[in-house]
């Protein structure tokens, strides 16, 4: 672990970027002064938290890679399993968290940001009646504001929940007119983000997430319920 922590604070002291390789096996060896088998160890370690990919080969070896959320995903998964911690947790989090990304988000949230959420709104408006379009829009929507909210733990944060956040993984249906209802919602937070009015913002996500819990206790109260488990995707 020691190693592979120095192996990170040196790829940010010489400003590796994305695709770079690092220095081979030989000099790795010299300037930590390990054995190969303990700098493999925590090369391999690197690469399961997606710092980098090990390419096979001649001219292969440690390549630089940028991290994404799969790694938190995996960890709060488990963590919440361990702790018999019931699909209710995200609801009552999203509540209390949501509402402050687009708070933020109404005055950091980028041009190109604010492009793509209006187009995942519209792409949703017109495939109403494609629930698995829906399904992935509702995601993306989600997404961009918490990375638009320029503070990068909201970002990995509901990245690494993307797969929960919105219950169909555990059994919670979308019919039409609730779509139609989130696609509305979804629109007005859009309104007032554009609009870059923190305070509406914040107001229009907090009755879009409440409705969201309003419906999932009202229709799938045992749900609710269900133990968040590692296996759900």
């Amino acid at each position: 672990m020691l190693v592979a922590q120095r192996i990170v604070a040196d790829i940010q002291r010489r400003g590796n970027t994305v695709g770079d390789r690092l220095p081979p096996e030989r000099a790795m060896l010299e300037n930590y002064q390990i054995g190969r088998g303990t700098l493999r160890e925590s090369l391999r370690f690197l690469e399961l938290q997606g710092v980098i990919a090990l390419k096979p080969g001649p001219g292969g070896g440690p390549v630089v890679q940028q991290p994404d959320g799969s790694g938190l995903a995996t960890a709060l998964t488990l963590l919440l399993q361990f702790e018999n911690a019931p699909f209710r947790t995200i609801a009552e989090s999203r509540a209390g968290l949501e509402p402050m990304m687009a708070q933020l988000a109404a005055s950091r949230m980028s041009e190109q940001q604010l492009t793509e959420l209006k187009h995942s709104v519209e792409h949703m408006g017109e495939q109403i009646g494609d629930e698995s379009e829906f399904l992935e829009m509702n995601k993306r929507f989600h997404d961009i504001i918490a990375h638009g909210s320029g503070n990068a733990m909201f970002g990995y944060l509901v990245e690494s929940l993307l797969g929960m956040l919105d219950g169909s993984a555990i059994g919670i249906d979308y019919p039409e007119h609730r779509r139609t209802a989130v696609y509305e919602a979804h629109s007005n937070i859009y309104e007032a983000i554009a609009a870059r009015d923190p305070a509406a913002s914040a107001a229009a996500m907090h009755e879009h997430i409440s409705a969201y819990a309003r419906y999932a206790e009202r229709k799938y109260p045992e749900l609710l319920d269900t133990p968040i488990s590692w296996t759900i995707r």
